[in-house]
């Protein structure tokens, strides 16, 4: 079991940036990849970013390359994204999932077990 809780949402001028935080508890945390999705109104959840909590391998969408960046902290249990150059249409609800490392692909989020609550983020133009 991982229990999941994200923080560091809020709203945000075009170009500002913002540091969201995964706080995650439970045994299996250390063999686990974490994800970032984001869900738009209206629209589905999509991929944002993963890492491999011990491997640390890490994968972007073409829509986040070289304006976020994914960082983890082992010993608070604890996946960052940093968000920079921050868009309009980056709003969204920011949820963190976690699945197990050998399951399915990275960037499907059926096959991630479990999900944060979400924390909403907003990007004015």
């Amino acid at each position: 079991q991982v229990q999941l809780a994200e923080s560091g949402g809020g709203l945000v001028q075009a170009g500002g940036s913002l540091r969201l935080s995964c706080a995650a508890s439970g045994r299996t945390f250390s063999s686990s990849v974490i994800g970032w999705f984001r869900q738009a109104p209206g629209k589905n959840r999509e991929f944002v970013v993963r890492i491999n909590v011990l491997g640390g391998t890490i994968n972007y969408a073409e829509s986040v390359k070289g304006r976020f960046t994914i960082s983890r902290d082992n010993a608070k249990n604890t996946v960052y994204l940093q968000m920079n150059s921050l868009k309009p249409e980056d709003t969204a609800v920011y949820y963190c999932a976690a699945k197990s490392a050998n399951i399915g692909s990275y960037y499907d989020p059926t096959y991630y077990n479990y999900w944060g609550q979400g924390t909403q983020v907003t990007v004015s133009s």
